[in-house]
């Protein structure tokens, strides 16, 4: 005997197969939806649940009754409000499935790079098209004064997905995060993606300046010289994935706290240095002429140096003999 499936049938599992939904949880979101569809029709915004009143639905056709008690109550011409509560109830089942699929995706890809289109903005937020689906780009993830212009591509570091109360999930995207920059040297450094090199820390004012602490313990490996890359072209790379402007500094790791603080001050030549490893606050010492060099545009230099070394650092400051070098240092 050849059976022949009907159109709604061939409709239905189509769809299951092609989503991968399953046809028994379709079939008992429709009759959910259509009960509701009936109560509404008979002016009632909430289902009775003291009435014993179920959905049938012919898998073969498509037909829907309503059965209250074992009797067929539908409604005359309430099938068309079925059909429609259906194919509603479809499609919305087919966007939680892809939806739930695409954040499955990108769940895995949290911490990574992700080149991504500027869609549109408003006040607050920046959406971004990361491929399969839409990422939000918030205010606060953002490089201050940084203008992202739409229809163009950037690089962004895939920070997170959040989920609100009702169980809605985005993507967050992220260019102010310390970990872009991480990512963009491993993505440019292949000593860092095959562990040669080690990025140890990481400080940054974004759009403006940032420090990243290298280290190898690989004899004859030059960390700094390995993320610098030749005439400066792997850390240029990443500069001109930022914005262009913001000053990458690639200092040395070292386990000693005097020796990585002076390396920490770069390009800043300290005199000396005086711990208090109790009150983590360190005193430094330099020469007129060090000062600026020291403390950088607004203070950036010597915050960003104690982030990377986790002491507070005091600048004090002597005369010295200024040479011609330190005049070209100061103008620098």
């Amino acid at each position: 005997m050849v059976i022949v499936k009907s159109e709604f049938t061939l409709a239905l599992n189509q769809v299951a197969t092609e989503r991968g939904i399953s046809v028994d949880d379709v079939i008992s979101s429709m009759k959910g939806a259509i009960l509701a569809a009936y109560y509404k029709e008979n002016g009632q915004s909430v289902i009775d649940e003291e009435r014993d009143i179920t959905v049938k639905i012919d898998t073969n056709t498509g037909e829907t009754h309503i059965i209250e008690n074992k009797k067929d109550i539908t409604p005359p011409g309430f099938g068309r409000i079925a059909a429609q509560t259906a194919r509603q109830v479809i499609v919305q089942k087919i966007r939680e499935i892809e939806k739930k699929t695409i954040i499955s995706h990108y769940l895995d890809q949290v911490g990574t790079l992700v080149r991504g289109r500027i869609i549109r903005q408003d006040v607050n937020n920046i959406y971004v098209d990361i491929g399969k689906t839409e990422a939000i780009l918030p205010r606060d993830e953002q490089i201050r004064k940084e203008q992202l212009a739409v229809n163009e591509r950037y690089m962004f570091l895939l920070k997170e997905i959040a989920t609100n109360p009702a169980g809605y999930s985005r993507i967050i995207v992220s260019r102010a995060d310390e970990q872009l920059i991480v990512e963009l040297f491993r993505r440019e450094v292949p000593e860092i993606a095959n562990g040669t090199v080690e990025i140890k820390r990481v400080a940054r004012e974004p759009g403006e300046r940032a420090k990243i602490a290298v280290h190898s313990s690989q004899s004859g490996v030059d960390p700094v010289g390995a993320c610098v890359g030749q005439k400066g072209i792997r850390v240029q790379t990443v500069t001109d994935e930022l914005n262009g402007t913001e000053k990458i500094d690639i200092i040395q790791w070292n386990q000693d706290i005097k020796t990585f603080l002076v390396s920490a001050l770069s390009p800043a030549q300290v005199v000396s240095v005086v711990l208090d490893e109790k009150t983590k606050r360190a005193e430094v010492t330099v020469e007129e002429s060090q000062a600026p060099l020291a403390i950088g545009r607004n203070g950036a230099n010597v915050n960003l140096a104690a982030t990377l070394t986790d002491y507070e650092i005091d600048i004090h400051q002597i005369k010295g003999k200024e040479t011609p070098e330190s005049k070209d240092e100061k103008e620098a």
